[in-house]
């Protein structure tokens, strides 16, 4: 499952590189299965990008969604869906207020020439201990959250 997600996330950021010249971060339990080479069970892919394209430029990004095969199913959390994946948009500048994360240093990667984005470790664990926090997730994630944490120290420790 999640080595077919990840394949299909591949498949979204080349589409945004060679359109829009956007390398994406590849976020949530995705990405972090990725970084750890744990598994997480991942459901969807979650995608942060520039604002600009959350804001002046969504109606380009929601055209190549829908040119890819994707509706949009949530207007507030700009997910998409093509009835068999799920990608959920966010913007990327937003993880220096949320979790004190300075965006310049976050990694840049390349697999078979195509780029992304992924957070260290470390910035994980800003990520997760600021949801466990966070209102909405509390409420529907706070253990899956919590569980993430508590491998996340247990590599950096050394575990």
């Amino acid at each position: 499952m999640t080595q077919s997600l990840f394949d299909h996330f591949l498949v979204i950021a080349k589409n945004l590189n060679e359109k829009f010249e956007i390398s994406p971060l590849l976020y949530g339990s995705l990405g972090l299965e990725i970084l750890t080479r744990k598994s997480f069970n991942p459901k969807d892919i979650d995608l942060l990008i520039p604002l600009e394209f959350m804001q002046e430029r969504w109606k380009d990004l929601k055209c190549e969604m829908e040119d890819q095969g994707y509706k949009l199913i949530d207007k507030n959390e700009h997910e998409f869906s093509n009835g068999q994946h799920k990608i959920g948009f966010s913007d990327i500048e937003d993880l220096q207020e949320y979790a004190a994360i300075n965006i310049k240093e976050i990694e840049q990667r390349e697999y078979k020439g195509i780029r992304y984005k992924l957070l260290r470790l470390d910035q994980y664990h800003n990520v997760y201990n600021r949801s466990v926090k966070d209102g909405y997730r509390t409420t529907t994630r706070n253990k899956k959250d919590t569980e993430k944490i508590e491998i996340i120290e247990g590599i950096l420790k050394g575990f």
